[in-house]
């Protein structure tokens, strides 16, 4: 066991010996996660894991998921992320306006990702029907609210820029947080913040500076005491 910190680490949340987990800074993503799964399970409800990550760029802040877990998720789990992330994105004060995002418009094409995205919506209406949240869009649909608005009617449930962005896959999620975190957000982002598990445990990456780690840290502490209300 010493030679696995994550599995200690993660054993010590389960006893009670600690009330948060960061590790990720070495080794495979999916060894820190099966750990978090099988140590300290899945929150009350959650059917899985999910990752999200936060760009502070210039002029506005963006949450992304699902940017490290889940390759191609299902319209029912991209139904449990979008409400585990909105409920994150309340955690930092911000009213969460979601955006499903696909390389369809409001309909505009019938591929399989384009469907999973409208079938995500619906059941999203169900499920959490005060929660602005539209889609499918393109990605400047989302964040300029005058280009939807040119595309979209105006009875649309988001109301101005989205700033919890849910993507059809991994690779979308993952390719376009990394992109903008260099080309735009001069590499200032927060995460990956885990979501779904029983306990604060978040997996970060071999990059992640120390100012991450910092913020990472102090995000765990803020779950565990809003968990211990």
């Amino acid at each position: 066991m010493r030679r696995h910190p994550s599995l200690f680490g993660a054993l010590m949340v389960r006893m009670g010996d600690a009330d948060g987990l960061i590790c990720g800074t070495f080794g495979r993503h999916h060894v820190h996660r099966e750990y978090v799964e099988n140590v300290i399970g899945l929150a009350p409800g959650v059917r899985g894991l999910y990752a999200m990550s936060v760009l502070l760029l210039p002029d506005r802040t963006l949450f992304i998921a699902d940017t490290y877990i889940n390759y191609e998720p299902t319209a029912e789990q991209l139904v449990d992320m979008t409400l585990l992330a909105a409920d994150a994105v309340r955690r930092f004060g911000v009213t969460p306006r979601v955006a499903l995002l696909s390389h369809s418009s409001f309909g505009s094409e019938n591929t399989p990702t384009a469907l999973k995205m409208r079938e995500a919506l619906r059941l999203l209406k169900e499920r959490a029907p005060r929660l602005e949240v539209e889609g499918e869009m393109h990605g400047d649909a989302a964040i300029d609210d005058q280009i939807r608005q040119r595309v979209f009617p105006s009875d649309a449930r988001l109301k101005g820029q989205a700033n919890l962005l849910i993507m059809p896959t991994l690779d979308a999620a993952n390719i376009s947080f990394n992109l903008l975190k260099i080309a735009a957000g001069d590499n200032l982002t927060i995460g990956p913040i885990l979501l779904g598990s029983a306990q604060p445990a978040h997996i970060l990456t071999a990059t992640a500076t120390v100012r991450r780690l910092v913020n990472m840290t102090a995000l765990a502490v803020v779950d565990k005491l809003m968990n211990e209300r």
